[in-house]
């Protein structure tokens, strides 16, 4: 009994450690204070602030650069990692290993390291950096983490189904579309998503990588903002808007693949 009581005050200690900070700028979001930890009475004038891009056109700027640069990082890594997650499968043992370990180096690597990396490589080539090549770093270290995701769909999936499809008369790209492709949405779902999130969150490879022609990002905004002396207090009300829709994503998700082991 006494264990039971200490495991279950552990976790929600943890879990309130995990979420208070989260929690603190939602219900800070709804007061008009300058300060964070100032309550100065129930506000929505934030959020009202917030969508008058007029007044905060930078902020509103560097929002949108970073939701495009997150969902074309997304969507391309999402495609190449599947892809890559299916060549990797369908591998030797040996071979999987080998291609599985490398895969795993861009994510045990620090993303300062990345970034710097990308940064040199650009700056060989003579790539200008701007929109592109954050894009192109973006897609980078997300499609690791997207074969991450895949492949263990790729695994549970029964081996035959697509050598019944070609036997059947399928060609091999309607065997890959019709068998393989529905038998990892699920995994490509996830890894679309944990993407899309890294990419929003990202600031390390995203300095390196954004050159100097005056494009901005979330992250890059709220350092130059913070180096300022304090963050905007729009951020507040935006940073709540960014968490509620991903967990709503999330729960959606997650409620339609309980649906569908049901069905099966």
């Amino acid at each position: 009994m006494v264990k039971k009581i200490i495991m279950q005050t552990y976790l929600w200690v943890l879990l309130l450690m995990l979420y208070a900070p989260i929690a603190i700028i939602v219900i800070y979001s709804f007061t008009d204070a300058k300060v964070l930890g100032n309550w100065t009475g129930f506000s929505l004038d934030l959020y009202k602030s917030l969508l008058n891009t007029g007044a905060h056109h930078s902020l509103m700027n560097a929002f949108v650069n970073t939701v495009l640069i997150a969902l074309i990082a997304a969507t391309a890594s999402t495609l190449l990692g599947s892809i890559a997650a299916i060549g990797i499968y369908n591998l030797k043992a040996r071979s999987r290993k080998a291609v599985g370990f490398v895969n795993s180096i861009p994510i045990l690597n620090g993303d300062i390291i990345t970034g710097i990396s990308l940064f040199l490589l650009f700056v060989s080539l003579g790539i200008t950096q701007g929109f592109t090549t954050v894009v192109l770093a973006h897609i980078t270290f997300c499609t690791p983490y997207v074969v991450l995701s895949v492949l263990p769909r790729l695994k549970q999936m029964n081996p035959n189904l697509y050598e019944a499809a070609l036997d059947l008369g399928a060609t091999p790209m309607q065997a890959l579309r019709k068998v393989i492709l529905p038998e990892i949405r699920p995994g490509m779902l996830s890894g679309f998503l944990l993407a899309l999130t890294i990419s929003i969150d990202d600031f390390a490879v995203t300095v390196f990588t954004i050159g100097n022609q005056g494009l901005e990002t979330l992250s890059t905004y709220i350092y130059a903002d913070a180096r300022k002396g304090g963050l905007t207090p729009e951020l507040r009300p935006l940073s709540a808007v960014i968490f509620i829709v991903i967990l709503a994503l999330l729960i959606i998700i997650n409620r339609r693949a309980g649906k569908e082991k049901k069905e099966i």
